[in-house]
């Protein structure tokens, strides 16, 4: 755990005592999480996903790559080497291999790759969006890896430095990056934007060799902070949490009563069973919902593993995994993992989906990244 200031000592304080009262009006909850899970089981469900998403017609690109995706690669990407030494692997695995030989492609092409995305098939700008939004997801993969390895790696440069080249520089939108909007929710929709400037900021933080001091890099960040303090009011609560996350890596970003207020809204949302639903996550502080179901069916309220996932790993990375709501919620992330397949459940916010097919399985990838992220952190 980070060494904390006063004011996150006070702020830990008045949140555990405010978990004893929440704590004792559910009995039946564990506050103190139990002690296994399935790592080994999480590696195979990761990287038989991977697999999959290499070899599914729909996102192979030009030059034998493959589509760098917000909800199957870049959570597999941060969570699967931190299950290499509990299990002992000697060797980085053939699916991450796989994934990091496409994306140094892709980098090392640049403008020349064909984006998954285009103006002639999509519409107007999608070229744009789905390069911008593979610039920042190439980022933040490249950099996880290089901050394990401890140097800063000249193909991580090279996509930083394309990431910032794509940041907006005036405007309503300046310090963000225009984002690939279908209004599929959260990863193709019009709040998906802050969420990406988050994942941007995360990516600049964790690269090594102190890259987010940089001279050149000032300007930029001086725009991205003035963007995601801006924006942060109205934005819905996954976004939030994202900012969250983001503000333990890079300064800041957030004050500590905002912090404060923050984890109060968080855990208004937890459910009885210690976990999260990511619906509840898509409302606004007027608790208006940022998202739609496009076929009409009603949303789904039980707790699932990428809104969990997300929320434990946010308080964690700000100290405040050892409170009984983020206990809580490692208990229900222990207690729904699929012990026969590795997964942890998610469903789609945007339409019902079978869970039996491939597509069907794209928010359990998310889930199972996001829970093995906030597993992991909670030792």
């Amino acid at each position: 755990m980070r060494p904390h200031s006063i004011g996150i000592r006070l702020l830990l304080l008045a949140l555990a005592c405010a978990s004893i009262a929440r704590a004792a009006t559910h009995p039946d909850v564990a506050t103190k999480p139990a002690q296994t899970w399935d790592k080994a089981a999480a590696a195979r469900y990761l990287d038989s996903r991977q697999v999959w998403w290499q070899e599914w017609p729909h996102a192979q690109k030009d030059h034998g790559t493959v589509c760098v995706s917000c909800h199957t690669q870049v959570p597999y990407a941060l969570a699967r080497p931190l299950l290499r030494k509990p299990l002992g692997e000697a060797k980085i695995s053939d699916p991450e291999q796989a994934m990091l030989a496409s994306i140094l492609t892709r980098v090392k092409l640049g403008n020349q790759a064909e984006t998954f995305y285009s103006d002639a098939v999509h519409g107007p700008g999608k070229t744009q969006e789905a390069r911008n939004a593979e610039a920042v997801n190439n980022a933040l993969i490249l950099a996880s890896y290089d901050a394990a390895a401890g140097h800063l790696t000249e193909p991580t440069r090279q996509a930083l430095t394309a990431m910032w080249a794509l940041q907006e520089q005036s405007g309503e939108k300046a310090g963000a990056w225009l984002w690939q909007n279908f209004h599929f929710s959260p990863w193709e929709a019009p709040e998906s934007e802050y969420m990406g400037a988050a994942q941007a900021a995360i990516a600049v933080a964790t690269a090594p060799e102190n890259y987010a001091a940089d001279p050149k890099i000032q300007p930029n960040l001086t725009l991205l902070r003035a963007y995601l303090r801006r924006e942060a009011p109205a934005q819905p609560l996954i976004n939030r949490v994202y900012l969250l996350w983001a503000s333990a890596k890079l300064t800041s970003l957030m004050t500590e009563p905002e912090k404060k207020a923050l984890a109060a809204d968080i855990f208004k949302k937890q459910q009885p069973d210690g976990g999260w639903c990511l619906t509840d996550l898509g409302l606004n502080q007027q608790g208006e919902t940022a998202w739609k179901r496009h076929d009409k069916t009603a949303f789904e309220t039980r707790s699932d593993g990428y809104a969990t996932g997300l929320v434990v790993l946010a308080l964690e990375e700000n100290g405040m995994g050892k409170i009984a709501e983020a206990q809580r919620g490692v208990s229900w992330l222990i207690a729904n993992q699929n012990r026969a397949g590795g997964e942890w459940p998610a469903r789609s916010v945007n339409l019902q989906r079978d869970p039996a097919t491939g597509v069907g399985k794209f928010m359990s990838d998310a889930a199972t990244g996001f829970a093995v992220l906030a597993l992991e952190h909670s030792k």
